[in-house]
C-alpha cells in the first residue's frame, strides 16, 4: 500500500470559463493558500507558475477538502463599465506518495531541460536548470524550476508523475464505485464547492451549505475557521 505523506500538500491552480478574469483569480486563490501556510509557519515552494507545494504539520490533511472548483463574482480590474462578472478555478491537491508500487517505465518520459525565468538568480537564469517533462501515454506535463539545479527539479519531475498517476488511478477507483460519475472537477460555473461573492463581502461553502462574512479577511489567509468546518465533518 502507497504511504501518504500528511504533511505535503501540492497544489495546483487552473483557471476556469471567465478568460483574463479566471487566470487572474487562480492566481489570487493561489497567493491566499500561501499567505495561510506563511501565516501557520509552513512551508512553501513555488514548483510552477500553477504549482506549488506546502509542507508542514499536518498540511494535507488540512487542505485536501480545497479540491475543487472555486467561483467567484466581482468587478474585474479589466471592467470598465463597473459590471460584475462571474468566473471560476478549479484547485487540484495531490498529497506525497512514498512507494515504490507506482511504477511507470521511463522510456514513456521525455525530459527536456530549459531556462528558468523569473528572479532567480544568475545560475538559474543563465544555466538550463529547469525541466519539463512529459509522459507520453497520459499525456502529463511538469515545468519544474524550483530548485537551482538540474538534477534536483528531474527528481520533482518525477515526483510529481507518480503522484499524479496514483490520484489518476484512486479517481478512477472512486469513479467506478461511484457507477461512473468521476470525482474530476471539470471547472465549470455550475460544478463549484465555493463561491467568493465580492460585493456581499461573503464566501459560502456549498458542501456544507454555511456562509462567511468576512471574505477580505479570508484572502488575507485568515482560513481558520473555514478550514476547521471542513475537517470536523
Amino acid at each position: 500500500m502507497p504511504t501518504l505523506n500528511p504533511n505535503i500538500a501540492i497544489m495546483e491552480f487552473y483557471p476556469g470559463p471567465g478568460g483574463q478574469e479566471a487566470t487572474i483569480w487562480a492566481n489570487d486563490l493561489m497567493n491566499m493558500y500561501i499567505r495561510y501556510a506563511n501565516k501557520v509557519g509552513w512551508k512553501v515552494s513555488q514548483i510552477d507558475d500553477h504549482i506549488i507545494q506546502i509542507s508542514g504539520f499536518d498540511a494535507y490533511n488540512q487542505l485536501k477538502y480545497e479540491a475543487g472548483t472555486h467561483r467567484v463574482q466581482r468587478i474585474p480590474t479589466t471592467e470598465k463599465r463597473g459590471r460584475i462578472q462571474t468566473s471560476t478555478a478549479s484547485i487540484a491537491i495531490m498529497p506525497q506518495i512514498d512507494s515504490k508500487e507506482i511504477n511507470f517505465s521511463m522510456d514513456d518520459v521525455v525530459i527536456t531541460a530549459c531556462r528558468a525565468g523569473g528572479n532567480g538568480g544568475q545560475n538559474v537564469n543563465k544555466v538550463s536548470t529547469a525541466i519539463h517533462l512529459v509522459h507520453k501515454p497520459t499525456g502529463l506535463m511538469f515545468d519544474v524550476r524550483t530548485e537551482r539545479y538540474q538534477q534536483q527539479n528531474r527528481e520533482i519531475a518525477l515526483k510529481l508523475l507518480q503522484n499524479k498517476l496514483w490520484q489518476i488511478e484512486e479517481e478512477k477507483k472512486a469513479s467506478e464505485i461511484a457507477g461512473g460519475r468521476s470525482n474530476i472537477s471539470q471547472s465549470t460555473r455550475a460544478d463549484k464547492i465555493r463561491t467568493y461573492n465580492y460585493p456581499r463581502n461573503q464566501i459560502k461553502d456549498h458542501r456544507i451549505n454555511k456562509s462567511f462574512n468576512n471574505l477580505d479577511e479570508i484572502m488575507q489567509g485568515h482560513l481558520e475557521d473555514l478550514l476547521l468546518e471542513l475537517t470536523i465533518l
